[in-house]
């Protein structure tokens, strides 16, 4: 025996505390097996509706709806990121009426509906049909896919410009004065020291955008995109079988869930330096 241990004598283990089943866990444990039931009851309901022929005969058009859902959402998401760049400058600028035109446009495209700006565009563009024609534009108007691309771009566009300008804005001014004390040039600055920090700051948001923006292209269906939704309302028509609309939810989950991880995993890739 140790000097310590003859010095300290052995303290008796603390008793072990019960949880008393509050009301809150009672509520708690109720929520949880109603989802539990729920879940198993929906998990039943495929297997045992499974219908193979249905999904030989709608699957390739569900896949080819899949492929234009993405197709879709990649092309808006590319070019309102594109856009709202020099929409988030615009809105920072000094210029009184180009940062109030900017705010306009970022108010009423974050204001409104989708499906709303979609039906603008689609039904009342062919209004000035004339005028497209004389500029060689009316090709793209008169295409609902295309349609669908400049509603989702314009909306996405809005919302970007505030994940731009709320990151460029979280970088410290310190930043700035330390580059002008320097002499360092303002697009060298904001190239090399302001929009690397920014973006760290930004990619979270943006990738709740592309989320938001996945499950708000089901609306272009509206205007007779055959995207996923498209496809599985042309079905549905056809077979009048709910199980279809479970179907296209399962492929909006997967899309949604693969993007979430990929984004999680660049995200955590991107900011390792900060982990440290």
């Amino acid at each position: 025996m140790s000097h310590a241990e003859v010095l300290i004598a052995a303290q008796p283990a603390p008793p072990q505390t019960t949880r008393k089943l509050s009301k809150a866990r009672i509520v708690g444990y109720l929520f949880l097996t109603l989802w539990a039931i729920l879940g198993i009851s929906l998990l039943a309901m495929i297997v045992t509706g499974w219908d193979v022929d249905k999904l030989a005969t709608y699957g390739p058009r569900l896949l080819h709806g899949l492929w234009i859902t993405v197709k879709l959402v990649t092309i808006s998401f590319i070019l309102g990121a594109i856009l709202s760049i020099p929409l988030a400058f615009a809105r920072m600028s000094s210029n009184r009426v180009l940062s109030t035109l900017t705010y306009c446009y970022v108010y009423l495209f974050r204001g409104t509906p989708l499906l709303a700006q979609i039906f603008m565009v689609y039904y009342g563009f062919p209004s000035f049909r004339w005028f497209f024609e004389d500029i060689g534009l009316w090709w793209f108007f008169k295409d609902p896919f295309y349609c669908g691309v400049f509603a989702m771009t314009l909306n996405t566009a809005a919302y970007q410009t505030e994940i731009v300008r709320g990151a460029i804005q979280s970088v410290p001014k310190g930043q700035r004065e330390a580059s002008n004390a320097l002499g360092i040039h303002t697009w060298i600055a904001l190239r090399k020291i302001i929009i690397p920090q920014a973006l760290i700051v930004a990619l979270r948001p943006y990738g709740n955008e592309i989320i938001l923006l996945i499950k708000s292209s089901a609306t272009v269906s509206i205007i007779t995109v055959y995207d996923l939704m498209g496809e599985t309302r042309y079905a549905f028509s056809r077979t009048y079988d709910y199980q279809i609309y479970l179907w296209a939810a399962i492929f909006y989950l997967v899309i949604v869930e693969f993007m979430r991880n990929g984004w999680a995993r660049m995200e955590g890739r991107l900011t390792r330096h900060l982990k440290r």
